[in-house]
């Protein structure tokens, strides 16, 4: 029987679910110049709770405009732990931008990215921040 927390996505592949709570750090970057760049970079760490049990390390790179609310940015993190018990590492790909508060954002699994059991991993992740908590919401295929 196939888990709740799964379902049959094509032939041969079940799409699957993770969901839970991780701690973000952010620290800025300076390159070289120390003004204020157009383009500002920070580093990435994060740690990941629930049925993503993991650290990640990544590079993100924004740039916000004169007018209130509207920025973009893209960041490229490594995973490392273990995904509903299976252990490997894998790259999130992010694309983000804010257009006068209305937020767009794409996570994705880095295609051919995963290691170990995590060979093979696809899918899409959703970030969702309330009252400060962090939270995720991921939905992935393993070949």
């Amino acid at each position: 029987m196939i888990p709740a927390h799964q379902r049959q996505a094509k032939e041969g592949t079940v799409a699957n679910h993770a969901s839970g709570a991780f701690e973000v750090k952010l620290t800025p970057q300076v390159d070289g110049d120390a003004e204020v760049p157009a383009v500002g970079r920070m580093s990435i760490e994060k740690k990941f709770s629930g049925g993503l049990e993991a650290t990640s390390k990544g590079q993100m790179l924004a740039v916000r405009t004169d007018t209130q609310g509207s920025a973009g940015y893209v960041a490229l993190e490594r995973v490392t732990g273990t995904l509903d018990g299976r252990a490997g590492t894998f790259a999130l790909q992010h694309s983000g931008t804010m257009a006068r508060g209305e937020q767009q954002l794409s996570i994705t699994v880095v295609p051919d990215s995963g290691t170990e059991q995590l060979a093979g991993l696809a899918g899409r992740m959703t970030i969702n921040i309330e009252s400060g908590k962090h939270s995720y919401e991921f939905e992935y295929t393993l070949d």
